[in-house]
């Protein structure tokens, strides 16, 4: 059975209360005995549970996924003249010049 939310105009006290769904609102407050109680729009309580459901939308970055998981980006492809990218690598910064002033 779900459970509905109610609150009443008269008093602003809110309740909560398990009813059928084919059952009508109820109308009148259990607190103040006016009649202007009304059902309220709440969050559901709907869980996911188990293991192939994640609470942020996303699957685990860890391991034990199938191959449909992975990353289906190509390689890099490897260059010949690797001597490029260690010669840059390995060269020490220098310090930029500072700009001349035209006065």
């Amino acid at each position: 059975m779900p459970t509905y939310e109610y609150v009443c105009d008269a008093c602003h006290k809110g309740w909560e209360l398990e009813q059928r769904m084919s059952e009508d609102a109820i109308k009148k407050c259990p607190k103040c005995g006016k009649m202007k109680a009304h059902r309220v729009i709440s969050q559901g309580n709907f869980i996911l549970k188990g293991g192939g459901w994640y609470a942020d939308g996303y699957g685990s970055s860890g391991g034990g996924g199938s191959s449909s998981s992975k990353s289906v980006l190509p390689p890099k492809a490897s260059t010949s003249d690797s001597s490029s990218t260690s010669t840059t690598e390995s060269k020490p910064s220098k310090p930029a010049k500072p700009a001349k002033s035209s006065d």
